[in-house]
């Protein structure tokens, strides 16, 4: 049966690879619009006191819209209902959201009027009349609503073949059959070429037409034609307005967000420049410390891309800014997770005696020793990334997503792939006896000068733990003096980005945008591309009107403005994804910590879950006294940070659980400082090879992945010594003073680093759990 499972793995790496490329060849992906550019808007549908807004009627409302939506002529337009009552549309490629927003956000009620004449502004409407304005803005006098968009069954724009001049059909059904005859027939009353109707959207006259002889003599019939001075734009704007009739109930734009094609472009460059960089990069890193099974995992690793891209297309998931960080941290877990597997396999090579050494068997019990912290971590990751998904929303429910699909194909990399290559190769005859290149038969520069002279990392657990509270500390600090940057997508509001021409002093940027009425705006530099220098400006809620100011103010500044991202948010939605995100988090957590208590115990889950949440507080802290944005992109940067500290503290977990279960004998303290010191080479390791990827994209990427990287550059760092320092000090300190007892005997507590301090001889722990002072009585700080 084991000779069989190589060839079954092999069938199944064979099998996946095969299958993610018929995926990726014959399917494309999904790209969000911040990495595709266009326009994309969120809309929240409202009560009214006859409609509740619930999914039925959102439902209703979206059909509507998507008649509105059709008529724009936007190749592939997306409309779809999040929640009950949230309608997301997006327009891959138009870039005037203003016209978006105009034909698709009208909310009222579509309404037929006769048009009494024209109105004195000094006169009081007439009970159940209308005065507003017509197109060329002169007020009228409007009868009572005759009938609404539910009596329209269609409108089309259409190119007149004889006089060459658009019009637009309007066709009625039902009940708006005889109220539009009704209307002719009063206009008519008026004399043909005198009598108007006017049509209502939004209380705003949006046609107004005369009625003619030929319609006057038909009495109306079931269909007119409007002529005027139309271009096909303006006529199909016209007939979408018209054709989209009455909304079930009123709707609010609360998010509204345009990308610029360019940026997109840009990020998409960034990310595959440093994607390639990076991965050659490590896979250089790995072969020289692991040589030919170094070589090959860089194999697998390749694996991976195509893997997550198959899955990604498979499933018809987006792909967006965000949800690039998703895969850089799948990348990493990927990495963590060959580099494990090789230095078990050094340290099974290196036990055996020379004549019962074996360097297929040391690569087999490598991979099968190295499972249970890569499965632990991996569900720990997964946990998080399905929680995010279903309880978050916005930019966190897309990391979650691509997170999940890079997390599976890591696994599948690591586990089957780069296994199937590492035991063929170590069945080869000609690398048995070069064992040398195999990169298994030593054991690397780190480990030899760690067991030269082993460090005592625990002793002083206390202090660790009181330096960790200071960091802290210093971190609320810049949290609390500086106060956090936050994004639009968390306060609500309008963020503007431009290129200029010319070369803009951001200073006189400043004074420019001020002058033009806006003082309290956030005036930025800022690089999507890496390379120009462009211009944000951050302001409060602002009209399409005070956004044409602030880009006359830039204009003259740069000689020519355009507005390459425009992001709108409401408050409210701001709000709702900041509480969201952070319930998210507080439940993953909680998840989290039942598993890691599950698998190991319960004061093992305390102090991962308090040394991971000590390294994104550092973190923070670091972006609060910087200055820092903190966005959808730096969130996603936190979630990533959130996946390794947890990923690196199982793995020592894992080898503490090990050693304590082969021994139960040996003191809680030696045995936690000598599962540090053996996976700090997995730790060095894997954590330079992923730093190869975060520096790419901090020097390749724009301002947004540069500060992704730089966060998570920070966070692997601190999470590096968080977990030496905070959580396995905090796991013997737990340890120590709520031991577990299984035998149900009193723990006999010593310390096992008495000895150290004169030298001699070492004490031994006859506790196979627990340590504390030399009395018994408590933890030694």
């Amino acid at each position: 049966m084991t000779k069989r499972a190589p060839f079954w793995r092999a069938v199944v790496a064979l099998a996946v690879i095969a299958g993610a490329f018929a995926l990726t060849y014959t399917q494309s992906a999904q790209l969000g619009l911040d990495l595709r550019g266009g326009t994309q808007i969120v809309l929240e549908t409202q009560d009214t006191d006859r409609v509740t807004a619930d999914a039925e009627a959102t439902d209703r409302a979206l059909e509507v819209l998507r008649g509105r939506v059709d008529a724009l002529g936007v190749a592939e337009p997306s409309i779809s209902r999040s929640g009950e009552n949230r309608i997301i549309v997006e327009l891959p490629g138009l870039q005037d959201p203003a016209e978006a927003a105009e034909v698709i956000g009208s909310t009222a009620q579509l309404t037929f009027h006769q048009v009494l004449g024209q109105a004195d502004p000094a006169a009081a409407p007439v009970d159940g009349e209308l005065v507003l304005p017509d197109e060329s803005g002169v007020p009228l006098n409007l009868g009572p609503a005759a009938l609404d968009g539910d009596g329209v069954s269609d409108a089309n724009a259409l190119l007149d073949s004889q006089s060459n001049r658009w019009t637009v059909a309007v066709d009625f059904s039902g009940g708006g059959q005889s109220g539009w005859q009704s209307l002719v027939q009063q206009a008519c009353a008026l004399g043909p070429g005198v009598g108007r109707i006017a049509i209502v959207l939004d209380e705003r006259v949006i046609s107004s037409p005369t009625v003619q002889s030929d319609l006057c003599a038909s009495g109306g019939g079931n269909q007119t034609s409007i002529t005027g001075q139309f271009n096909a734009e303006s006529a199909k704007d016209l007939s979408a307005l018209i054709k989209g009739g009455s909304l079930p109930v009123p709707v609010e734009t609360i998010e509204q967000r345009t990308i610029g094609a360019t940026l997109g472009e840009a990020a998409i460059d960034a990310s595959i420049e440093a994607a390639i960089i990076g991965i050659a990069l490590t896979g250089l890193f790995i072969i020289f410390v692991y040589r030919v099974m170094g070589l090959l995992a860089t194999i697998a690793l390749t694996s991976y891309a195509l893997i997550s891209f198959g899955l990604l297309v498979g499933i018809g998931a987006t792909l967006t800014l965000p949800g690039l960080a998703g895969f850089v941290l799948a990348i990493g877990l990927a990495i963590d997770a060959n580099v494990l597997t090789f230095e078990r396999a050094r340290e099974e090579y290196a036990e055996r005696d020379e004549a019962d050494r074996s360097l297929p068997k040391a690569v087999t019990i490598g991979f099968t020793k190295a499972w249970s912290a890569i499965i632990d971590s991996n569900v720990t990751t997964l946990i998080a990334a399905g929680l995010l998904f279903l309880l978050a929303s916005g930019p966190v429910k897309g990391f979650g997503v691509t997170l999940a699909i890079g997390t599976i194909a890591s696994m599948i990399s690591a586990l089957v792939i780069a296994r199937v290559l590492a035991e063929w190769a170590a069945n080869r005859k000609w690398l048995q006896k070069r064992p040398a290149i195999s990169g298994v038969a030593s054991t690397g520069f780190v480990r030899r000068r760690l067991d030269e002279r082993p460090p005592q990392l625990i002793k002083r657990s206390g202090t660790w733990l009181l330096v960790t509270a200071a960091v802290a500390i210093v971190a609320i600090g810049g949290i609390v003096v500086r106060g956090l940057d936050l994004g639009v997508e968390f306060t609500g509001g309008r963020l503007l980005e431009y290129s200029t021409t010319e070369s803009v002093d951001i200073d006189e940027a400043r004074e420019a945008v001020s002058a033009a009425g806006f003082p309290r705006a956030v005036v930025q530099e800022s690089s999507s591309d890496g390379v120009s220098e462009n211009v944000t400006v951050r302001v409060e809620k602002v009209s399409d009107a005070e956004v044409d100011q602030i880009t006359t103010a830039i204009d003259e500044l740069g000689a020519g403005a355009q507005i390459e991202r425009d992001e709108q948010v409401t408050a409210s939605l701001g709000t709702e994804l900041r509480n969201k995100a952070l319930i998210a988090f507080a439940i993953a957590i909680a998840v989290q910590m039942i598993y890691l208590a599950w698998r190991f115990r319960w004061t093992f889950a305390i102090a991962a879950q308090v040394s991971m949440v000590s390294v994104v507080l550092a973190v923070v802290g670091i972006f609060a006294w910087w200055g820092k944005p903190i966005d959808g992109v730096f969130l996603a940067a936190v979630l990533s940070i959130i996946g390794l500290a947890v990923n690196d503290t199982i793995v020592v977990f894992d080898r503490i659980r090990e050693h304590r279960l082969e021994n139960r004998s040996r003191s809680l303290r030696e045995v936690v400082n000598e599962a540090i010191v053996q996976t700090l080479p997995r730790t060095v390791n894997t954590g330079l090879g992923a730093m190869f990827i975060l520096a790419a994209l901090a020097v390749l990427g724009g301002d947004s992945l540069t500060d992704f990287a730089i966060a998570l550059l920070l966070g692997l760092s601190i999470g590096i010594l968080s977990t030496v320092f905070t959580a396995s000090a905090l796991a013997v300190v737990l340890e120590e003073r709520w031991p577990d007892n299984p035998d149900g005997k009193p723990a006999k507590v010593t310390d096992p680093y008495a000895h150290i301090e004169d030298g001699k001889a070492s004490a031994s722990s006859a506790n196979p759990y627990g340590g504390g002072g030399p009395d018994g009585s408590g933890a030694v700080l």
